[in-house]
C-alpha cells in the first residue's frame, strides 16, 4: 500500500506478551508524521455524541468522558509493550501539560492485562501526568473496535467524537487539528 510523500507500507507487528500473542500493534509513525492528522480526519456526517466512557484510573477513581464536557478530549488507547505507543507518550505529555488547565485533556486507556502496581511503576518511569485509565484487552471500546495501537479518538468540547487516528500522533498535529476545527465548536473562544 503506497501513500503520498513516498511513505511505505504500514508495518504490522504481532507482539508477544508473556508468551502469548497479545495484540496487533501498527507502526505507522512515518505515515502519521508525513500526513499529519489526516487519518484523524474530521468525520463528516458522522459527528454524533460520543458514547459514555467510564473507566477507573490507577487509584480506583472513575473518570467519565462527560466530566470533561467543554474541553477537547484525546482518548488514547495504548499498551506498555507497544513501541509506537511509547514513542508518542512524550508528545501526549507535552500536549496535556500545555492544555490541561485551558482547553484540552488526554485520557490514556491502557488495554492490556497488567497489575495496577506494575502499570503504576511504568507510568512513574515514563513521568506521565495525564490520567491513565484501566481498559479492556479485548480490542473493543465505546468508539468501536481497536484494531491497532496506539489508537486515538478526539472528542470535541460539545461531546462529539470528531476524529480517530490509528498510529502515533504528535502534540503539534493535535493542536493543528483543533485550531482548524475550533470554529466549528459553538461557544469556542475567538
Amino acid at each position: 500500500m503506497k501513500f503520498p510523500g513516498g511513505t511505505s507500507r504500514i508495518a504490522v507487528m504481532i507482539v508477544l506478551n508473556l508468551g502469548r500473542a497479545a495484540a496487533i500493534c501498527m507502526s505507522a509513525r512515518k505515515i502519521a508524521l508525513s500526513l499529519g492528522w489526516l487519518a484523524l480526519a474530521l468525520l463528516p456526517g458522522v459527528l454524533r455524541a460520543a458514547p459514555e466512557l467510564s473507566l477507573p484510573d490507577l487509584h480506583g477513581v472513575i473518570h467519565h468522558l462527560s466530566d470533561y464536557r467543554g474541553k477537547w478530549v484525546l482518548v488514547n488507547y495504548w499498551a506498555t509493550w507497544c513501541p509506537p505507543c511509547l514513542q508518542e507518550m512524550p508528545e501526549l505529555e507535552i500536549f496535556y501539560a500545555t492544555h490541561k488547565d485551558k482547553d484540552a485533556v488526554v485520557l490514556g486507556v491502557n488495554t492490556e492485562t497488567i497489575s495496577t502496581e506494575a502499570l503504576g511503576r511504568f507510568v512513574d518511569e515514563q513521568s506521565l501526568t495525564y490520567p491513565i485509565l484501566r481498559g479492556d484487552e479485548g480490542g473493543q471500546s465505546p468508539f468501536g473496535p481497536i484494531v491497532g495501537l496506539p489508537t486515538s479518538v478526539l472528542v470535541g468540547p460539545q461531546g462529539k467524537a470528531v476524529a480517530r487516528q490509528e498510529g502515533p500522533v504528535t502534540a503539534q498535529a493535535i493542536e493543528a487539528f483543533i485550531a482548524r476545527h475550533a470554529d466549528q465548536t459553538p461557544n469556542s473562544p475567538p
